[in-house]
């Protein structure tokens, strides 16, 4: 048991800012900035204390560490919280991103603000309990819980389109919540229990596994979101306000990855090797498909939306090639994804702030008067792309290796979404940085402010730190890995051995 509950503590420590936040009057813009400052001190504060979480973790240990339990009416509710390899990695990326979002929002917010802070410290709480909850109804009400306050921040700070956006949003994800509830039930009938580490090794029967496979992957696979269930996701950025659509790219997409880890493969594993070559064929459609139609996109958010679609497939491709090349590769493009992508969006308000617009016509020679903001924008570019010395590379190598091992035919088709990524990433760069600075509306347009280079500096440093050196994350997940790849095949090949027994008994 944890001696100081580090676990709830960096949990909900965002709803005491939250709190503060409540106490501030008035509507001038004192009170803002002392709401921004709040949330702002809220979320680095939070960050501080979730480090207390990697210090105190024992890398050694495949298990959940850091546990807190407590039980009432007889063990009916439970609050169970964890940590092990692969979850930490979230909790630490969720407080990392926070402040981010925070900063990004302080000029470009000037209604609701403290609704708006509200919202995001709500949100926070959330997602971390989401990645820390080893109770199943417990992560449930954490993962469910996170889509209003999301749905919130898009349909009142978001664009034109905003409430649409945002109700596709909340009714794609929770009608594959409902069928995720309903396994939940289910499981809770035959195991007996709703203790994540007991689930893990229930042994539910092969056609069983098969159904409880399937309604969990129709929640996974919308939050993630697979082809063809992705189309929420660009108008969700796309209307998002920046903060938004670093929150919903940087931690929200991770959420199904998550899942698919901590349900899907330990406790359906015959079900997730029945299953695996259909994943295959999802996430390699997505990365070629979703590729071509960035390609297409003359609206910056919706080309780096679509992007994401495509990085997402190789996050289920690894994760089901069911080898430690793929699930480690898996993870650490999730990990890579989140800071990229967070800073690409970042990159996207910078400019929208000044222009508000964010049609690719409309830019154009940037590198003539923010040559700063050319520079980052171009690390993150090569890194979206997958360029060696880049965190993108590490990732996408990786899950390439592991379909490679599991499917050559899988990693060849998959690989052609490099040279893809390439074309729309390069396409993107070119014309809004390089070429002649023609327009008027631009030749105003001053470079990075200090706010600015605050928010872009630490993302572009880990970028390229994480691009040389991944070993900091591969130590903090290979002992659970390991234990989960090794629990898999052993219960596969008990799958096999029955199969087998009973074929022969028949004959």
């Amino acid at each position: 048991m944890s001696d100081w509950s580090i676990l709830s503590i960096t949990t909900f420590l965002p709803l005491v800012g939250v709190f503060f936040i409540l106490l501030v009057r008035g509507e001038d813009e004192e009170a803002k900035t002392n709401i921004r400052r709040v949330a702002l001190i809220t979320t680095c504060f939070t960050f501080v204390i979730s480090l207390f979480i990697w210090g105190g973790f024992t890398y050694e240990n495949p298990g959940f560490q850091m546990v807190e339990k407590h039980e009432w009416m007889g063990g009916m509710f439970s609050y169970h919280m964890g940590v092990d390899g692969i979850s930490m990695l979230f909790v630490i990326l969720t407080t990392f991103l926070m402040p981010f979002c925070i900063l990004a929002s302080w000029d470009s917010v000037q209604t609701r603000v403290k609704e708006y802070m509200i919202a995001f410290l709500i949100l926070e709480t959330l997602m971390i309990g989401v990645f820390c909850a080893l109770d199943l109804v417990l992560f449930y009400v954490f993962f469910e819980a996170g889509l209003i306050p999301l749905f919130l921040i898009i349909g009142v700070w978001g664009g034109p389109r905003r409430v649409y956006a945002s109700y596709k949003f909340f009714l794609y994800t929770l009608l594959g919540s409902v069928l995720m509830l309903i396994a939940i039930m289910s499981m809770y009938w035959h195991a007996g229990t709703l203790e994540i580490p007991e689930l893990m090794q229930a042994n539910f029967p092969e056609g069983m596994q098969t159904w409880l496979w399937l309604a969990f992957f129709a929640s996974f696979a919308v939050k993630m979101p697979m082809w063809p269930v992705h189309t929420w996701l660009p108008d969700a950025h796309v209307e998002a306000p920046t903060a938004g659509s670093v929150i919903l790219a940087g931690i929200l997409l991770k959420m199904g990855g998550y899942g698919f880890l901590r349900f899907s493969l330990p406790m359906f594993p015959l079900a997730s090797e029945f299953f695996a070559p259909m994943v295959f064929a999802l996430s390699v459609v997505a990365i070629i498909y979703t590729s071509l139609v960035a390609l297409a996109q003359e609206d910056i958010k919706k080309l780096i939306a679509y992007s994401s679609v495509a990085h997402m497939g190789y996050v289920t491709m690894g994760i089901f090639t069911m080898n430690a090349y793929g699930i480690q590769g898996a993870l650490f493009q999730m990990l890579s994804h989140g800071l990229v992508s967070g800073a690409l969006f970042l990159c996207v308000g910078v400019i929208y702030d000044r222009m508000h617009t964010r049609q690719i016509a409309a830019y154009g020679g940037l590198v003539n008067i923010m040559p700063k903001y050319a520079v980052a924008f171009l690390i993150l570019t090569m890194a979206n792309v997958g360029l060696p010395g880049t965190s993108g590379f590490v990732g996408e190598f990786l899950t390439l290796l592991g379909a490679f091992e599991a499917n050559s035919w899988v990693a060849f088709f998959a690989a052609s979404g490099v040279i893809l990524s390439a074309a729309y990433a390069l396409y993107l760069y070119r014309r809004v940085v390089f070429g002649s600075l023609d327009k008027e509306s631009l030749k105003s347009m001053l470079d990075l402010s200090l706010r600015e280079k605050v928010l872009l500096a630490p993302l572009v440093l880990l970028v390229i730190f994480f691009g040389f050196y991944p070993m900091p994350v591969f130590d903090v997940t290979a002992a659970s890995v390991d234990v989960l790849i090794n629990n898999y095949n052993a219960a596969v090949q008990a799958g096999a051995n029955v199969s087998s027994a009973v074929a022969a008994a028949a004959h």
